[in-house]
């Protein structure tokens, strides 16, 4: 097989399944940066406790493609909490195997899909929204100067939360672009929520 890849995962990259944005979605999350060659943005329309409808949009290598697929396939249909405990080695097996430099491509598929049933776990009143959610959102954001996510990179110099308004401190440059993108990015992680979110020049 081609660079290692298994007949499923070379399948999947040229017939990627469940490709697009979903403009009717109850529930999108994005795991990963394009700056960081992979970027993975699933889309997810709920029907009752299941996933109805699942698609993702990915930015980056033939694995990054094919694991989105997979797992967008593994878990239509499912329940909630069937999807949750969808593991690294679940995936891999379902994929026929995985070159382990690739595996990091498994794993934002993963996160992208915990993160998206977080959020819904969020706006359903199953999950408390809290700082360390809120947290995890923005360590999707990508930092443009450093190339480290805004929590890791210090931009995030404060969260404050009053029931669904949520104040983001941010420490920002002089570079405008650069500012937009960050403030694009946290409207983005943020989508679908019904929440008002303000950002906070420091």
């Amino acid at each position: 097989m081609k660079a290692g890849y298994s007949k499923k995962v070379m399948e999947l990259f040229l017939n990627p399944k469940n490709v697009g944005a979903m403009e009717d979605a109850d529930v999108t999350a994005i795991a990963g940066s394009v700056a960081c060659g992979d970027m993975i943005k699933l889309y997810i329309k709920m029907d009752g406790d299941k996933i109805g409808k699942i698609t993702f949009e990915s930015y980056g290598c033939a694995a990054s493609i094919a694991t989105s697929s997979m797992i967008t396939e593994m878990v239509k249909g499912k329940s909630i909490d069937y999807a949750s405990k969808i593991s690294l080695q679940d995936e891999l097996k379902e994929l026929g195997g995985l070159p382990k430099v690739k595996y990091h491509c498994a794993i934002l598929a993963i996160k992208a899909l915990r993160m998206a049933i977080e959020k819904w776990n969020v706006m359903n009143g199953k999950r408390k929204l809290d700082e360390d959610f809120v947290r995890t959102l923005l360590g999707a954001i990508l930092d443009p100067y450093t190339g480290k996510n805004i929590m890791a990179a210090g931009v995030v110099k404060g969260i404050e939360i009053d029931g669904k308004k949520i104040k983001i401190d941010v420490k920002l440059s002089d570079n405008k672009e650069f500012n937009e993108e960050i403030a694009s990015g946290i409207e983005e992680v943020f989508e679908k929520m019904d929440v008002e979110v303000k950002i906070n020049a420091v």
